[in-house]
């Protein structure tokens, strides 16, 4: 789905736990979450600490679509 969307100019990021099949399905904008039970939260923390890490992947989120990329990237930090 994430290269349809693509094809028609709109940029896309994949949010995942397993990077490898991202990859694999030709993702070109990746951005690694937390774990596969919880991709986007880690309910062990506090609520603040869980808002501050969900804000920090969603701005890694949207830093991913305004960059330009020419191959799959990984943005890790």
């Amino acid at each position: 789905m994430v290269k349809e969307i693509e094809r028609t100019g709109i940029p896309v990021v994949q949010m995942c736990t397993v990077t490898p099949i991202s990859m694999t399905v030709g993702a070109n904008r990746i951005v690694p979450t937390i774990a596969i039970p919880h991709p986007l939260g880690d309910p062990n923390k506090s609520k603040k600490a869980e808002k501050e890490l969900r804000r920090g992947l969603v701005e890694k989120a949207i830093k991913a679509l305004e960059t330009e990329v020419e191959v799959q990237t990984i943005f890790e930090d």
